[in-house]
């Protein structure tokens, strides 16, 4: 079996790159640097494998249609007709994201609505208060967008600006193996998720939300809808 494999191994054909130089049968190193004035420091790669193809390779291999989301981005390059003269001066924002984050979308959601709404100066004084590790993210992402908008998108003053959009999405989960009591096992999963942030020029509004309204108000409004409503197969 053993001389099999030797005479498999002997008709092998390695093909060296250009410039490379092999050593042949019973020659010594030093009679390899007499065929070549070159450092002998680019002739010991005589051979090409994967993995000096560095990370790069591996990456375009098994992530090769993994991406991660590209439309966010695609709305900074948007370009809007001109404006009347009369008409109000539209404002200036800027999209922005940070994708893969080591964090679950469920607990990164509770940060995402919690900055939605103020401006980027009460946001930031916000962030350093949350016991959160997903808070280091966005509070890292803000500031990249506030950047971006002033030197990208001709925003004047960094303070004048508010978070108009904050929400997460689900990214990648890698699925592993637990080990449990009378060998039997678990499954756990490592969650990613991407974050997403759109700064708006101008102050924030005073109600982001809906306006509270108080119980008369909200009164009227259901009266309103009951009145309105229709009922299906009636005079």
């Amino acid at each position: 079996m053993m001389h099999k494999v030797v005479r498999q191994m002997a008709q092998l054909r390695l093909q060296a790159p250009p410039g490379a130089v092999l050593l042949k049968t019973g020659e010594s190193p030093s009679a390899m640097l007499s065929h070549t004035h070159s450092p002998p420091a680019f002739q010991v790669k005589s051979l090409h494998t994967a993995a000096s193809a560095g990370s790069g390779f591996l990456c375009a291999k098994w992530n090769k249609y993994n991406y991660g989301p590209q439309k966010w981005l695609q709305y900074n390059k948007t370009v809007h007709p001109p404006q009347e003269t009369d008409e109000e001066p539209r404002k200036a924002y800027v999209c922005h994201m940070r994708n893969n984050i080591k964090y679950s979308p469920d607990k990164m959601w509770y940060i995402a609505a919690f900055v939605r709404g103020m401006s980027v100066d009460e946001a930031l004084k916000q962030l350093n208060f949350v016991l959160k590790k997903g808070a280091t993210d966005v509070k890292e992402t803000i500031l990249e967008a506030q950047q971006m908008a002033v030197e990208r998108h001709n925003v004047e003053y960094k303070s004048n600006l508010w978070i108009a959009e904050s929400f997460v999405g689900k990214g990648r989960v890698f699925k592993g193996v637990r080990r449990h009591g009378r060998g039997r096992f678990g499954k756990v999963e490592y969650k990613h998720c991407h974050y997403f942030v759109r700064l708006e020029e101008g102050e924030p509004p005073q109600h982001y939300y809906q306006e509270p309204q108080t119980p008369e108000q909200q009164y009227e409004h259901w009266l309103e809808q009951m009145r309105s409503r229709k009922v299906i197969n009636s005079l």
